[in-house]
């Protein structure tokens, strides 16, 4: 199935097939990396000749990546919109019975369609996925060319598994997407958070005292695996959802040495038991926020079987700084379930998730307010529903704000109406991903009322060069300064300052109270880490890096944010990550390949690939 979607993408002039042989430590991953921050997203790379430089090794197993990186690839895998699918979501959450015969025949077509939801276990024969079996001593994960993305990374992982598990008495099943470690020939590290639906399990099987069953596949059909990244309330299969997107049902075939189920096209299948009393440590792994995740303990897999096809294919993708593959993969995802969204939030019109604001930590929200509080009403109704409750950053607008695309447009209409007696500053569960809380996976929330109406413009503009000499004088750690949207009533100041042993915070002691007059929202960032002029890494990295609990200060009209890397001086403990970034002697490989294509000094400078200089 997933060679037919790549003959798919040939057709489309979407794939890229790399015959040169390229190492599966870094050399895969770093060209992948910059193939998915070109301008469409690139190609397809299909490598057909993965190596193991340390290992003096070739694989015979073909490595895909940048499967879903472009708006275009999207559509041939789902062969229909996101508008057009949330359509039949709507229709189906919308949906009466029937009141006469005639009523019934119209809507005859969408309920035969839902007979389609339920997977069907095809028996009494051998799925393709074991014309090769591998068990017992002749398991060895070293036999797949799993990759290692990034140069701090632990070890390898795999990053395109499809994970499959049920709870104890096998009525709730679940097919999740999350980062597997290699440990060593037969053992997993299952990096399952604790809101994830395999977590639950687990804990089922603790208390019994019981080893859990865990199968990983790997190929088949692409949308099993945006299926598994799903954000679909707790107990309901994704393979539901995609049989109702795919108008038929899953085909799933048993595992080989455990009970579990897998669909019957997938290329490759791993599979286990974990022993619920064993957990090991796991990590880093440079995530998709750009920075390495720290070291915590997470469940064991051991590895029983690893089967497969005769011709099978190994698919993985790159996380890291965006953009990257899941940029495409988010926003179809935003269309999808904007009609369950807005049953649980009445009056959202809209909504909206850049990537460069890591998904969770940024979200637009277009809504249509009908009294007073409604969209602080409705802040808090995203913060108590599923996956929603991550969003760190809520920025809520009117319905007659402008388009999400139009980002000048959007943030003229927000600054005109940004007061900051419209903002909410409240707590709650964060991802696990999270670096910028004091405590693990729980930290402050931001939420900006815009829905209001144009507010009057009180504050003096300033020269920069002015404004800058004027803030050095209060604080001589700033070195840099850069105005953004400065005709509108709530100019935005970045800051580049460099601090010493004083958090930002206890400098703002020392500003003058004239100042104040000039600023309306001040954002204070690491000079020597960012590109004041480059507003889309800086998004990236404010959102990244605050805590609205501890990192926002209030002076009379103005807010200030500390969005500068965190240590104890500002009251946190943990250990601030590093980014993720290219080896710079990987790339010089990559180049004297002959294998770099369309990757420009420009493209690196703008995302921040080899580390970020300060222009002289």
């Amino acid at each position: 199935m997933l060679q037919d979607f790549l003959d798919l993408f040939h057709e489309n002039n979407q794939l890229r097939v790399i015959d040169y042989p390229l190492d599966i430590y870094l050399e895969i991953p770093h060209l992948a990396y910059l193939e998915a921050k070109k301008s469409d997203g690139g190609k397809a790379l299909l490598f057909t000749n993965p190596i193991n430089k340390k290992e003096n090794k070739k694989f015979d197993i073909p490595v895909l990546m940048n499967l879903f990186g472009s708006p275009k690839r999207v559509e041939l895998i789902f062969r229909q919109t996101g508008e057009e699918i949330a359509k039949d979501i709507n229709a189906l959450l919308e949906f009466r019975p029937p009141k006469n015969l005639k009523e019934f025949f119209g809507k005859f077509s969408q309920m035969a369609n839902l007979r389609h939801i339920f997977p069907k276990k095809r028996r009494f024969f051998k799925p393709g996925f074991q014309e090769i079996i591998y068990q017992g001593q002749d398991v060895d994960l070293y036999k797949l060319p799993i990759l290692t993305t990034w140069e701090k990374d632990a070890a390898p992982f795999i990053t395109m598994g499809q994970i499959y598990t049920q709870s104890l008495d096998g009525t709730k099943k679940n097919l999740g997407m999350y980062r597997l470690q290699v440990y060593d020939k037969n053992h997993l590290g299952l990096h399952w958070q604790i809101h994830k639906d395999g977590q639950h399990f687990f804990n089922e099987y603790k208390m019994a005292g019981k080893k859990m069953p865990v199968s990983i596949a790997l190929g088949g059909d692409p949308l099993y695996t945006w299926c598994g990244q799903a954000p679909l309330p707790y107990g309901m299969y994704e393979l539901m959802l995609y049989g109702f997107i795919r108008k038929k049902s899953a085909q799933v075939a048993r595992c080989f040495s455990n009970p579990l189920c897998v669909p019957s096209d997938v290329d490759i299948v791993i599979e286990g038991w974990v022993d619920p009393n064993i957990m090991r440590l796991e990590g880093p792994f440079g995530d998709h926020t750009g920075f390495y995740t720290p070291i915590e303990p997470y469940p064991v897999l051991e590895v029983s079987a690893i089967t497969m096809k005769k011709n099978p294919i190994f698919p993985a993708t790159v996380v890291g700084k965006p953009p990257l593959e899941d940029k495409y993969m988010g926003a179809l995802t935003e269309r999808i379930f904007l009609p369950l969204l807005q049953k649980t939030a009445h009056g959202l019109l809209d909504y909206f998730m850049p990537e460069n604001g890591v998904f969770h930590n940024l979200i637009f929200a277009k809504v249509d307010t009908k009294y007073t509080g409604h969209a602080k009403q409705l802040m808090h109704s995203f913060w108590g529903v599923g996956q929603m409750s991550f969003v760190k950053h809520a920025i809520f607008v009117g319905k007659d704000a402008p388009s999400f695309s139009d980002y000048e447009a959007l943030g003229m209409y927000i600054l005109d109406r940004f007061d900051v007696k419209n903002l909410i500053i409240s707590e709650g569960v964060c991802d696990a991903l999270d670096h910028s809380s004091n405590d693990f996976a729980y930290g402050g929330k931001l939420g900006v009322d815009a829905t209001q109406g144009i507010r009057k413009r009180d504050f003096i503009l300033r020269d920069s060069q002015d404004l800058l000499f004027a803030l050095q004088k209060n604080i001589p750690e700033v070195i840099e300064l850069q105005q953004y949207f400065i005709d509108s009533n709530t100019p935005i100041c970045v800051v580049g300052i460099k601090k010493d042993q004083v958090s930002v915070l206890e400098l703002l002691k020392k500003i003058d109270q004239e100042i104040l007059y000039s600023l309306g929202i001040v954002f204070f960032v690491d000079y020597h880490k960012n590109d004041l002029k480059n507003p889309y890494m800086l998004i990236w990295r404010i959102t990244n890096n605050i805590d609205a609990k501890r990192d926002l200060q209030i002076m009379e009209k103005t807010l200030f944010v500390d969005a500068t890397d965190k240590g104890v001086m500002d009251g946190y403990h943990r250990e601030w990550p590093k980014e993720t970034d290219c080896t710079p002697s990987v790339l010089q490989n990559l180049k004297s390949y002959g294998v770099l294509e369309g990757v420009s000094e420009k493209m690196l400078k703008k995302f921040h690939i080899c580390g970020f200089k300060k222009e002289e």
